[in-house]
């Protein structure tokens, strides 16, 4: 039997899982792909450990080097757990605005963390671009890697073989992929990666309903962490989705509750609104089809957010 040599052997080969309350009126299956089995609880590990292997091999990143990034949290964290294991110093750029919870895991990994403040908690365009100039300057300062995840390619080659997870655990039966785009490398990698083998697969991209900028809308204020920068992002390409929904923070967070309470699955904000996207592509796909979307991460991340809101309903 083969041995783990470190934790980072554990990123991917996750579950994929049926949802079996929360189901389309049709009778369509939605499959959920667990990526809260990841170490960290996140996909982003994925990217995270494509990221710095990649600048290992080619020599960005050579031994006693340090790394820097910006980040909503999960690819902090990922990339926090990566480093720590490897043993690099790493710079950490967020904000008050993404959940306490990432940032004291961040911390505890050892990560350095420079708090950019938002506006009121709120994720903006204002405040995506403040994180990013912070972590040039300070990469440029330190002579560290940047691992710069908006414009960086290395990622998808995690996301091309979670598709061929996801392809071989379906048996290749799958009629449409549901994913939320933040720096659009896991919606653009799975989709390049599922359609090598099948072209008629419905791509569905996932979007903040207060800042639907992909689809047309103008740059707004959200509450879904990870996801909706507040412009048009460098990985993204539009050929990509067949189709853009629109989920809004509280319609994300009450499916985030929904699945806990009817399905047993603690996700967070992003995940409920990937699974509202699933069910409406489901209206359309009809009662036969097969979508897979993704559980991106663990609601253990959003214990404090979640927490609050339940106070205040129980106020209310």
């Amino acid at each position: 039997m083969s041995k783990t040599q470190t934790i980072l052997d554990g990123i991917g080969n996750t579950s994929l899982i049926a949802l079996r309350n929360i189901v389309p009126a049709n009778g369509a299956r939605i499959l959920l792909k667990m990526e809260n089995e990841n170490p960290t609880g996140s996909m982003k590990d994925r990217m995270a450990l494509a990221m710095i292997e990649a600048a290992e091999a080619d020599g960005r990143l050579k031994p006693g080097g340090s790394v820097v990034e910006y980040t909503g949290g999960s690819t902090g964290v990922s990339l926090s757990l990566v480093c720590a294991v490897k043993g690099y110093p790493l710079d950490i750029v967020t904000s008050d605005a993404f959940a306490q919870e990432k940032l004291d895991h961040m911390r505890l990994l050892g990560a350095e963390l420079h708090i950019v403040r938002s506006d009121s908690g709120r994720m903006t365009e204002k405040l995506t671009k403040d994180m990013i100039e912070e972590a040039r300057i300070i990469a440029a300062a330190k002579g560290s890697f940047w691992t710069d995840q908006m414009k960086n390619r290395d990622q998808l080659a995690a996301y091309h073989r979670m598709a061929d997870e996801i392809r071989d655990q379906t048996q290749g039966r799958i009629d449409g992929f549901v994913q939320c785009v933040g720096t659009a490398a896991s919606l653009r990698g799975i989709a390049e990666g599922l359609r090598r083998h099948d072209g008629r697969i419905r791509i569905t991209a996932v979007e903040p309903a207060e800042s639907a900028v992909l689809s047309g809308g103008p740059s707004g204020a959200h509450k879904i962490d990870g996801i909706g920068a507040g412009y048009v992002v460098p990985l993204w390409q539009e050929a990509v989705a067949d189709r853009m929904e629109r989920v809004s923070t509280e319609e994300a967070m009450a499916m985030a509750f929904r699945l806990a309470r009817e399905e047993g699955l603690f996700a967070g904000t992003s995940t409920g609104a990937n699974v509202i996207a699933a069910l409406r592509l489901a209206e359309d796909l009809g009662p036969d089809a097969t979508i897979v979307t993704i559980m991106c991460d663990t609601g253990m991340k959003y214990l404090k957010t979640f927490g609050a809101k339940l106070e205040r309903e129980a106020v209310a």
